[in-house]
């Protein structure tokens, strides 16, 4: 099986822990119920959380299973709090930021021991609700670190690039040359770069089953390139997180959501909130498929032509069915077959913007 379900474990806190991430510090504020124990900072190490989390266990009363860390997504940062907190096999919540500061209302001034109470105070109030982090398996956290730097070369390439094509008309041809020389070995070492990246990607894909597997489901949907496959399967955890084609849309930010109140209806618009690398991604996916995919380029054809319907509106409702068809072959473990209606397609009908 490639894909493993995990069902909800609703459990009961006495103990919450918010802790606000920095590069070098930690706050940790600890809550038992209503009541705010104690604050304070550490320096973000392996041996100072060790002494923090000593401490812990030395409260009364306090039960390791019966405590909830809860921090917000920071990136490498966070590294050292996860390792530790999976070695105890703690409970553990990774919250985006913006999610606990819309949900505490009004808040003025910030500061990072009131983000790490104003963290606590999250826990405790949504506990119930709130999904357990999972961790990655060791090789997908080395294809995200490698994905991550695929991507910092790529903008550096762009800065470097980008400016030479626009000044040749406006520079004389002497100054032109002399800035494409000077780059020269730069660029093609980026390029060099990139390429070694681009090999060690695909031997890592290669050499695990179920990353293997799961990349050739999602690129036998035409025009989904490997590049698309790889940013899915992370963003989904091998969709283990996320293995609902909606949830999907909504992550990406192409799921249309109804604006109106009372008996003002507005039109159903997309979110600003998404992965926006998943989203330009999709896009370009999207852009091939009306060229090169004769069902897909009729369907644009016929709703922007004989509809008169938007072309933004056309290619996010394509965006939205490449993330169904996806979907279906993930999750009923097949290639893409032209022939076959995806069980989601049927359901979800289509997409609006």
């Amino acid at each position: 099986m490639i894909l493993e379900t995990t069902t909800a474990r609703k459990k009961t806190y006495n103990h919450f822990i918010g802790i606000d991430v920095s590069k070098n510090t930690l706050d940790y504020a600890v809550r038992k119920g209503d009541k705010l124990l104690f604050h304070e900072q550490g320096k973000n190490e392996p041996e100072k959380i060790l002494d923090f989390i000593t401490r812990l266990k030395g409260l009364e009363g306090f039960v390791l299973t019966k405590c909830l860390f809860c921090f917000e997504h920071t990136g490498f940062y966070t590294n050292h709090l996860l390792n530790f907190l999976k070695k105890i096999k703690a409970n553990v919540a990774m919250v985006p930021g913006l999610q606990v500061k819309n949900s505490l209302g009004m808040m003025r001034g910030k500061d990072d021991k009131a983000d790490a109470k104003r963290l606590a105070v999250y826990a405790q109030k949504n506990s119930a609700e709130l999904k357990l982090w999972m961790a990655k398996r060791p090789v997908v956290l080395e294809l995200m670190n490698l994905v991550a730097l695929r991507r910092r070369l790529l903008n550096v390439s762009v800065v470097l690039s980008t400016p030479l094509k626009e000044q040749t008309r406006f520079v004389k041809n002497g100054l032109q040359k002399q800035s494409v020389q000077l780059c020269r070995r730069t660029n093609a070492a980026i390029k060099d770069d990139l390429t070694a990246i681009d090999l060690v990607i695909d031997s890592l894909i290669n050499a695990d089953e179920n990353l293997k597997k799961l990349n050739q489901l999602i690129t036998s949907v035409p025009s989904v390139g490997p590049v698309t496959a790889i940013h899915v399967i992370i963003s989904t955890n091998e969709f283990k997180d996320i293995n609902n084609p909606k949830k999907f849309a909504c992550y990406a930010g192409v799921a249309p959501f109804k604006v109106g109140s009372g008996l003002i209806e507005g039109k159903a618009r997309i979110s600003h909130l998404a992965n926006k690398n998943i989203k330009a991604l999709l896009h370009v996916c999207a852009l091939n498929a009306i060229r090169c995919d004769q069902d897909l380029k009729a369907y644009f054809e016929r709703k922007t032509k004989s509809e008169g319907k938007p072309k933004r509106v056309v290619i996010n409702a394509i965006r939205c069915k490449l993330i169904l068809r996806i979907f279906a072959c993930v999750n009923q473990n097949r290639t893409y077959a032209k022939e076959r209606k995806s069980q989601y397609e049927i359901t979800a009908g289509e997409p609006a913007n």
